[in-house]
């Protein structure tokens, strides 16, 4: 056994910064998972570590099929490219806890011999009842039978676990990059589980030989961990291992008393995606939930977030996520992108909406591109291209152009004329053609332009003004239209 416990420590990783993200493929990417995944990506990329990602999936029971896909895709789609995990490998890669189960049978026998580990028989039943009658949950009862009794339950095949030996007397310090310096008394401690009676690890256990074993420097996770680092603690020292810096990270809210939660209706990483929200704007929001890079900017990149992120701005204060300011982030990152960039991006909601290929996706795009906050406000505001669907006679009246119904019939007629003698269509020969019947008729450029919009688009409010609008219609749709607004009317 010395010989496989020398291999394995020759094997791992001596330098530099090492961090990992270590999720249960038990559902979906949350909005939590997403920012412990980014924090421990940033605090490599700074340093020029590495990042690595292991599937810890050793609690069968609440395995998702396809939560592993998820996890990797995700991480791919944000640019959180990871240097070791699943499909990249590495020194002791690829890292899938399932797989790796000899290994924590060893180290657990190692404890086992160390006096620091035990194996306990009792059924679930005996559980219940010592349980019960003690202050720390199980009252260590097979920590006592004898080497014979241990003998006869092996022979016999007893099921057992291996359990975890806590000292019963004194504390347990740790300290932590975010919350200081926390003692726990190790009474206060329970002695768990860390081998299942099927072989496979507890979490408890498997996160600490490999977060050894892979050379991990930095463990970022929860708060919800800090109660459980202390037994983690006495495992590193009863090994004679060095233990790793922690930062836990406080949770996630909806409000001041509820954390996120997809039951709850909470939004996943890819529920916001199918919203219409930018990969970069949510990554850049997410990182500020809990996290402050002081001053006063607050859109980062990635790449500036790598050349940036300093733990000390983690706070120590649970974040709230407000889908009002994340919202006010992807309209910032619409507004910046190019008009190639939001052509691509906006191209399948336009699509879908207008379902007509003969229009000009990329002029669409144009018109939206400052009046969206998210792209799933595209459909409603471009729909009209597709199809002019019915709409009230009460939209040609409008007191600011100082039009009625008989007014609006009357410009709707004149530009019908104009544009039938108009050979060159186009936006600005369509503008000057309206701009001049306006000025021929002595009247305003609003008398002519309003119902023209109106007419086109069967809309009080579009994305661009009747002359762009006419322009993407064409010839042919918009001269059509027009003369159904005339018809609606009541004119011919």
């Amino acid at each position: 056994m010395e010989d496989y416990f020398e291999m394995m420590e020759k094997s791992i990783p001596r330098t530099g910064v090492r961090t990992r993200f270590a999720p249960s493929p038990t559902g979906y990417m949350h909005i939590g998972n997403l920012r412990t995944a980014l924090y421990a990506y940033l605090i490599a990329r700074r340093s020029g570590g590495t990042f690595i990602l292991r599937i810890e999936d050793t609690d069968q029971a609440r395995f998702v099929g396809d939560a592993e896909d998820v996890i990797r895709k995700t991480l791919a789609e944000c640019g959180l490219n990871y240097d070791e995990g699943p499909d990249v490998g590495g020194p002791a890669g690829p890292y899938v806890q399932s797989q790796r189960k000899d290994i924590y049978r060893r180290y657990a026998d190692l404890l086992i011999e160390k006096g620091s580990a035990y194996r306990c028989f009792c059924t679930q039943e005996e559980l219940s009842a010592r349980k019960a009658g003690s202050l720390q949950g199980y009252d260590g009862h097979c920590s006592r039978l004898s080497a014979e009794e241990i003998g006869e339950k092996l022979d016999r095949g007893v099921p057992h676990v291996v359990r975890q030996r806590i000292p019963k007397t004194g504390s347990t310090t740790f300290h932590d990059a975010v919350f200081g310096e926390i003692t726990t008394p190790n009474a206060d401690l329970d002695d768990n589980v860390l081998l299942k009676s099927d072989g496979m690890p507890t979490y408890n256990f498997a996160n600490v030989v490999d977060d050894h074993l892979m050379g991990i420097t930095h463990v970022v996770r929860g708060t919800e961990y800090l109660s459980s680092t202390p037994k983690y603690n006495l495992l590193y020292s009863a090994f004679g291992w060095s233990v790793p810096e922690y930062i836990h990270c406080p949770p996630v809210m909806r409000d001041a008393q509820h954390k996120l939660s997809k039951r709850a209706g909470d939004p996943t990483f890819d529920d916001l995606i199918s919203a219409g929200y930018l990969v970069p704007a949510v990554l850049n929001y997410v990182a500020l939930l809990g996290w402050s890079p002081g001053g006063e900017q607050e859109i980062f990149s990635l790449k500036q977030m790598e050349e940036i992120f300093d733990i000390s701005g983690i706070s120590r204060s649970p974040a709230i996520f407000d889908i009002n300011k994340l919202t006010w982030f992807n309209s910032e990152y619409i507004r910046a992108m190019t008009p190639e960039e939001f052509s691509r991006a906006a191209g399948p909601y336009i699509a879908g909406a207008v379902k007509n290929p003969a229009l000009d996706v990329k002029k669409i795009a144009a018109l939206v591109q400052g009046r969206c906050q998210v792209l799933s406000d595209i459909p409603g505001r471009v729909d009209f291209f597709g199809e002019l669907g019915e709409y009230s006679p009460e939209l040609y009246v409008n007191k600011k152009m100082k039009t009625d119904r008989a007014i609006a019939l009357e410009a709707l007629k004149w530009s019908r004329d104009a544009l039938l003698e108009l050979r060159d269509w186009s936006e600005e020969s369509i503008k000057d053609t309206l701009l001049s019947l306006a000025a021929s008729r002595g009247v305003k450029n609003g008398v002519v332009m309003w119902p023209v919009r109106v007419a086109v688009s069967g809309k009080e409010a579009t994305p661009g003004g009747a002359t762009e609008l006419c322009d993407i219609l064409g010839r042919e749709e918009s001269l059509r239209r027009i003369d159904r607004g005339i018809e609606l009317l009541g004119g011919k």
